[in-house]
């Protein structure tokens, strides 16, 4: 078996061995991008025995900034999803997430340690057009964004020959929670940050074993603070305690449902309304109209409630008669204070370099604002 073992990675159609990137510099054959330059030093780094690791926060909940990462660190991580996954030597992975930050780090790592078949390509929406029509994948993990691009572009039955599909990094709306239903592969939403070196919980999405929850990966620790925002401990954290800005419901020592971020909660008129239960009701309101779009939903400055309950739509305003519906079905299922006093349409929303919506970056960049339904 020893010589179907990986001795190479494949990035951007290219095979280079890792022998050859032990060394420093590495021979490549060729010029390189920068991405490439990024990723094969991420390699060699690991390969020759580095300790620790600088990455950069994704920038989605606040501003990037520097962490420092452990080797045992990431070495543990990698080690829980690979023994959860069932991965092992010669399986084969698609790393289609950007290689800079810890989601796509992580799989490098993984397809390192477990020695896994690694191809990888530059991130974008549809990371099949990057590869060959026959080849295969045992294992990937994808943004939304990117899942919604393989689907619509035809890729269902590559998904269906893999083990194990996960997608991370933002939510998952209800239209591409709907579609994720044909698929026979188990696809599993993560959660995770960098402070943990990726995922530390998984929920399944489709099949017959589909939860409502987060189980938390085994020999993590996981708690609520005094907010009933989620609290992380294990080898991944290096040992120390990290409180989140999740709220959480924990249902028991193992298994715990996303609320919502602390964080984006709106104060109008001295209410709290929690930002992400009102965009749930408009991502599942916009499906039903036949309207699936992206969305969010924030505070604006209000001279008489201090903030308002406002809704961002992607896309072009929508027809009259689709935005009444929407107005009626957002009356009925939200309270008073919950409903969105305006829907602005955006063009195109504002996304971090991981893919994940950049709610700041969004709102800056608005000019007018579009019409209410």
């Amino acid at each position: 078996m020893t010589d179907l073992l990986p001795s190479a990675l494949r990035l951007n159609g290219r095979n280079f061995a890792y022998a050859a990137l032990r060394q420093y510099p590495a021979p490549t054959g060729g010029p390189l991008n920068g991405y490439e330059a990024r990723v094969l030093e991420r390699v060699r780094e690991w390969l020759t025995g580095s300790q620790e690791f600088v990455l950069t926060t994704s920038g989605s909940t606040g501003p990037p900034a520097p962490i420092s990462l452990r080797r045992r660190q990431l070495e543990a991580s990698a080690r829980r999803t690979g023994d959860f996954f069932d991965l092992g030597p010669g399986d084969r992975a698609l790393v289609c997430l950007n290689c800079e930050y810890i989601g796509g780090l992580m799989m490098l790592v993984r397809g390192l340690e477990r020695q896994l078949h690694l191809t990888v390509v530059e991130p974008q929406a549809d990371p099949f057009a990057l590869v060959a029509a026959d080849e295969e994948f045992d294992f990937a993990a994808f943004v939304p964004l990117q899942l919604r691009a393989v689907l619509a572009a035809g890729h269902a039955a590559r998904l269906n020959r893999m083990k194990t599909v996960l997608v991370g990094g933002a939510p998952v709306d209800a239209a591409l929670l709907g579609a994720l239903q044909a698929l026979t592969v188990p696809v599993f939403l993560t959660y995770g940050m960098t402070e943990t070196c990726s995922h530390v919980a998984l929920r399944r999405l489709n099949g017959p074993r589909a939860a409502p929850g987060f189980r938390v990966l085994t020999g993590i620790a996981a708690g609520q603070d005094e907010r009933g925002c989620l609290t992380l401990r294990g080898d991944v954290t290096d040992d120390q305690l990290v409180v989140t800005n999740d709220r959480v419901t924990l249902l028991d020592a193992h298994t715990f449902e996303w609320l919502g971020r602390a964080d984006f909660v709106i104060n109008s008129g001295g209410v709290k309304v929690p930002a992400e239960k009102v965009e749930l009701v408009l991502d599942v309101a916009l499906s039903e109209i036949g309207a699936p779009r992206r969305c969010f939903v924030a505070g604006r400055p209000d001279a008489r409630l201090g903030e308002a309950v406002t809704a961002f739509v992607e896309g072009p305003p929508l027809p009259p008669p689709a935005a009444a519906r929407l107005h009626a079905l957002l009356a009925a299922r939200l309270g008073r204070y919950e409903r969105p006093r305006e829907v602005v349409f955006v063009p195109e929303f504002q996304t971090t370099a991981t893919g994940k919506l950049d709610r700041p970056a969004t709102l800056r960049g608005l000019g007018a604002p579009g019409a209410a339904p």
